[in-house]
């Protein structure tokens, strides 16, 4: 019976904070997540909040892979102004990115000097798709943009206020203007 009432007790405090704390300090469900990073250190999506996020599912051997200078200079023009870019790995298409994260961190940073966010490699579609992904991609969170990953270097742009506002098919460079545009756009708001 204590046990029961410290349990009640326990959802009327959490209701309470929860109702107490300003709207705006609510995680927007699409950084509600935990993930790895390729060092191997936990990667809370949380921590972007506020921010305009990039997320592009990578591959190191890939007809698109050169995309990631173009994600590398994105990173370098607009990262002072606001948005992050997120790059996951993924071994889903082709098996184009064989290689252990280890690998996948020297690849990225020999070959195209990437500075920004590399999440361990993951898996974007199927069966074990891992739940960052399962969220970007269901019509039920994401209706407007939702849909299965086709291939590499699919682009997802969050806004400052966690809502998904565009997304990019992998033929789309991240320095094309569609990209840059929508870009500017969401960092503008």
């Amino acid at each position: 019976m204590l046990k029961l009432s410290l349990l009640g007790l326990a959802a009327v405090v959490l209701l309470a904070m929860s109702a107490a704390a300003p709207a705006g300090d609510k995680t927007p469900p699409v950084l509600n997540f935990k993930m790895q990073g390729l060092d191997g250190k936990t990667v809370d999506l949380a921590q972007f909040k506020g921010k305009v996020v990039l997320f592009v599912n990578v591959a190191s051997e890939c007809g698109y892979t050169p995309q990631y200078k173009g994600l590398q200079a994105l990173h370098k023009k607009y990262a002072d102004k606001g948005l992050v870019i997120v790059g996951v790995p993924s071994n889903d298409f082709g098996k184009q990115e064989p290689g252990s994260n280890t690998e996948i961190a020297d690849f990225c940073k020999k070959n195209y000097g990437v500075e920004f966010v590399m999440l361990a490699k993951v898996k974007v579609k199927g069966q074990d798709q891992t739940p960052l992904y399962k969220f970007l991609t269901a019509t039920e969170t994401n209706p407007k943009f939702g849909g299965p990953i086709q291939w590499n270097f699919d682009k997802f742009l969050i806004g400052r206020d966690g809502s998904i506002v565009a997304r990019f098919a992998p033929k789309f460079d991240p320095e094309s203007k569609d990209v840059t545009d929508a870009v500017e756009k969401a960092l503008a708001k």
